[in-house]
């Protein structure tokens, strides 16, 4: 025989929390609560009703009878910077110097920026983590052009006509092939 549903005593709330749910999610919360305990229904049972699994309903009952209301902001969400190695100003502190050199035309190379910041951090740091800490202040990688702005293609052929190796193979080493008879 199953248990009965523990939270008696959160009921009435709950029931108010029904009728003024502002989210989807505050309905399955209340929910959770007030249909094992008023109609009897299972875990599972009560899972399938409210479109969650058992797992996530029994953490939406165990969340609301320890005072957890959800969407109330309390919680903090999942996302940001949790595992993080700076504050955001540390961060622009540290890169300042080489993306002040970039805005001026200079080139920001990632190794220098990668030692630098371990040298801050006192460990190592996966390039990987570097370009992530650039993307996030605004540095994207620019692929070189095609061509150099200042390249001439009329000295370019001229270099390409008169190279060395534009000569036959006889004519580079300095001999001359002596012509058979």
């Amino acid at each position: 025989m199953a248990r009965t549903a523990r939270g008696a005593d959160s009921l009435e709330l709950a029931r108010q929390m029904l009728a003024g749910a502002q989210t989807a999610e505050q309905l399955r919360q209340a929910q959770a609560v007030v249909l094992p305990l008023e109609h009897g229904l299972s875990l599972k049972q009560t899972a399938r009703v409210i479109g969650r699994s058992w797992t996530w309903t029994c953490r939406l009952r165990n969340r609301f009878l320890a005072g957890e209301i959800a969407g109330d902001g309390q919680r903090p969400s999942r996302g940001g910077r949790r595992g993080q190695l700076m504050t955001p100003e540390q961060e622009c502190a540290v890169l300042a110097p080489f993306l002040d050199r970039a805005r001026t035309g200079g080139i920001v190379v990632v190794g220098q920026v990668k030692n630098e910041l371990e040298a801050v951090l006192g460990r190592p740091m996966a390039l990987s983590s570097v370009y992530n800490l650039l993307h996030r202040h605004g540095w994207r990688k620019l692929a070189p052009d095609k061509r150099h702005p200042q390249s001439d293609p009329l000295a370019q052929q001229e270099w390409k006509k008169n190279s060395p190796s534009a000569l036959p193979k006889s004519d580079r080493s300095g001999r001359h092939k002596v012509p058979s008879s």
